[in-house]
């Protein structure tokens, strides 16, 4: 399971068992979701970007997809400019998510599960140690993040009453750059991740959750466990265009027998409901550690957890 065509066989046979078991394998959950009157005014705003005739699915079928995904990538380019419209959706990279509508989605995952509106199942579900950092980068804003950035993610990303106080109290040494990470790497990928796993367990279900530690190799290591660095690892594609961004062009022996580790994991896990590690429980935590030498351990997160205790990812809204 090396080669990309091997992997992607793979990857079919693996998500053919998952629907066969029952078991979820789940990356970065983002927690992404929107009102409707969010949705609405930001498909006005990409509708009329495109000149299209109304916001709606009729009007915007017959655009050229490529277009239609150039026009996005620009869009979201621009989100930052309209954060007093926008909130919380302006950091999120991407204007598209999930809309609560009430009606296809009635609500998000966390509250259907801890409410026992929804059952739990066999989840094997983890995030990257420092999911941001690839945005960060990617961007040009990595290394420029001021005090008043540490500011704003903290009162539009914590969790509210006093989140902003509790990240503060608990990172006392934090510099502007380090709490924009952590903020925005807690709110958007790491737990919304981790709130699924309690959430899935208090439902009845089994989680087994993960943290990848080990750092990108590209770029002299600047990127990080970052986001999208999972994926190349767990579908073996360690030569595509995202691995060799990531990794390199010559994988090291460490990067293929960490790759051959998550694979074997979602291969056990898919097979049989077991990911190889001890499943999460109330009150230990326990996460599989990924890296060069990987280990179980109480969850790395365990400040960012209990600020976040209580409190689960809610929809993005209109400021």
């Amino acid at each position: 399971m090396d080669t990309a065509d091997s992997s992607s066989e793979a990857a079919a046979t693996w998500w053919a068992l998952s629907a066969t078991w029952r078991t979820v394998p789940a990356h970065s959950v983002p927690g992404l979701h929107s009102t409707p009157a969010l949705a609405r005014q930001v498909t006005a705003a990409f509708a009329d970007r495109l000149g299209a005739a109304a916001p709606t699915a009729e009007a915007l079928r017959d655009i050229d997809p490529w277009h239609l995904a150039a026009e996005l990538t620009s869009f979201n380019a621009g989100l930052h400019a309209h954060r007093q419209s926008r909130g919380r959706l302006t950091d999120a990279g991407t204007g598209l998510c999930p809309v609560v509508d009430g009606d296809v989605l009635p609500e998000t995952p966390w509250p259907a599960l801890t409410g026992a509106r929804a059952s739990g199942t066999e989840l094997l579900v983890g995030h990257t140690r420092d999911e941001f950092r690839y945005f960060s980068v990617m961007s040009g804003r990595y290394g420029t993040f001021t005090e008043q950035d540490a500011h704003a993610a903290l009162e539009l990303h914590a969790p509210q009453p006093d989140g902003a106080r509790a990240y503060r109290a608990a990172f006392p040494q934090a510099s502007p750059e380090e709490m924009v990470e952590t903020v925005y790497s807690d709110a958007l990928f790491r737990m919304p991740s981790q709130k699924l796993a309690e959430a899935n367990a208090a439902a009845g279900g089994t989680s087994y959750l993960f943290e990848l530690c080990w750092t990108a190799p590209a770029l002299g290591g600047i990127l990080g466990a970052c986001h999208s660095l999972d994926v190349p690892l767990a579908f073996g594609t360690l030569d595509s265009p995202v691995g060799t961004q990531l990794i390199g062009e010559q994988p090291t022996p460490e990067a293929v027998a960490l790759s051959r580790e998550l694979q074997q994991a979602w291969v056990r896990f898919i097979t049989t409901g077991d990911a190889g590690w001890s499943a999460h429980r109330p009150g230990e935590h326990l996460t599989r550690v990924l890296d060069a030498k990987s280990k179980t351990l109480p969850s790395p997160e365990q400040a960012s957890r209990q600020i976040w205790e209580g409190h689960s990812p809610t929809p993005f809204d209109l400021s």
